[in-house]
C-alpha cells in the first residue's frame, strides 16, 4: 500500500468534484475546491475520522468495501477506479461484464468510412455498432433484437439466412472455432458476468461442434485477413479484413474493404446505393 501517494489521489478527486455535481448544496465559502473531507466521507459512508487518516496517509489499509465506496462517491472512471486498488495494495476486481457503450467517436469513425463496410462488436461477439455499408453486406443490424445480433450465436445455433453459414463467408468454420475460442478467454476475464456465462450454457447445449471447440481449451487463434461474403444480389464480394483493438472496453472495430479497381470494389458501390431495401433475387 502506497499511502502517500493514495493519499494524493484521494484529494486530487475530491477536488475536483463540485458539491453541485453530487446534489449538495454549496453552502458557505470554501477556503479549497470541490468537496469537504466530511461530504466524501457522508457519500462513502464511512466516518469523516477514517477518510481524514486516509488523505493524511495516516490509515491501515481499506477494505475492497471502503475502495468501491470511495470510487463512487469520487466518480471515479474504471481507469480510475483501478488505479485507487492499485494505490492501496489490492489488486483491482474484475470488471462486471464485457461493455456494450461504445464511444461517439467510434461511431462517427464508422460513418466517416463511406466505402467500407464497418462494425464494432464486444468481447462475446455483440455486434454493437455498425454502418450502413455494413448492413447492406450483411444484414440490417438494427432490425435484429441484442439476441441475434450475436455472432456466436449465429455462427453455432443459426438461423442461416439463404441456408448460408454468417452470410455465406468464406471462412465461417474457420470464424466459428476463433470465435469460441476467444469467448473462452472473455469468459476468464468475466467471471462472475451472467449473461457471459448464460451464453456458454446455451452454445454448450445447442451445438456439439461448440462443445468440441470448448472441450479443447484453446485461447489462441490467428486473424483472418481476407475472406469472401456471397451476397445473395451482387454475388461474391471479397475483402480485406482489418481489426482495431479498443482495449479500454475490451471491443473490436472489424473493417471491410475490398482492393482497388476490384470487381468486389464495384459491388461495394452498388450495394451502398441499394442498402438494405428489399428486392427480388433473379432465380
Amino acid at each position: 500500500m502506497n499511502r502517500r501517494e493514495l493519499a494524493g489521489f484521494l484529494r486530487s478527486r475530491r477536488e475536483r468534484i463540485t458539491p453541485a455535481d453530487v446534489g449538495l448544496p454549496a453552502g458557505p465559502r470554501r477556503r479549497t475546491p470541490g468537496l469537504r473531507r466530511e461530504e466524501v466521507a457522508q457519500l462513502a459512508f464511512i466516518s469523516t475520522e477514517y477518510y481524514t487518516r486516509l488523505e493524511q496517509a495516516r490509515a491501515l489499509h481499506p477494505s475492497r468495501e471502503v475502495l468501491a465506496q470511495l470510487a463512487r462517491a469520487l466518480r471515479l472512471s474504471d481507469t480510475e477506479r483501478d488505479h485507487l486498488h492499485r494505490l492501496a495494495g489490492a489488486p483491482p476486481p474484475p470488471p462486471p461484464g464485457p461493455s456494450r457503450e461504445v464511444r461517439q467517436s467510434i461511431v462517427d469513425l464508422l460513418h466517416r468510412l463511406p466505402g467500407s463496410a464497418a462494425i464494432v462488436i464486444s468481447a462475446t461477439y455483440e455486434v454493437i455498432a455498425w454502418n450502413a455499408l455494413a448492413t447492406a453486406l450483411m444484414e440490417d443490424f438494427s432490425a435484429l433484437s441484442r439476441r441475434d445480433r450475436n455472432f456466436l450465436r449465429r455462427a453455432f445455433l443459426g438461423p442461416y439466412r439463404h441456408g448460408r453459414r454468417l452470410y455465406g463467408v468464406s471462412d465461417a468454420d474457420e470464424f466459428a472455432r476463433t470465435s469460441a475460442q476467444h469467448l473462452r478467454a472473455a469468459a476468464a476475464r468475466y467471471p462472475t458476468d451472467p449473461e457471459v456465462t448464460a451464453l456458454v450454457k446455451e452454445l454448450l447445449a445447442g451445438s456439439e461442434e461448440f462443445s468440441r471447440i470448448w472441450a479443447a481449451h484453446d485461447v489462441a487463434a490467428r486473424p483472418t485477413l481476407c475472406k469472401t461474403f456471397e451476397h445473395p444480389l451482387v454475388g461474391p464480394v471479397s475483402v480485406n479484413c482489418d481489426t482495431l483493438d479498443i482495449a479500454d472496453r475490451d471491443q473490436r472495430v472489424i473493417i471491410y474493404t475490398a482492393p482497388p479497381g476490384s470487381p468486389s470494389e464495384e459491388a461495394l458501390r452498388l450495394l451502398s446505393v441499394i442498402g438494405t431495401q428489399r428486392m427480388e433475387v433473379p432465380g
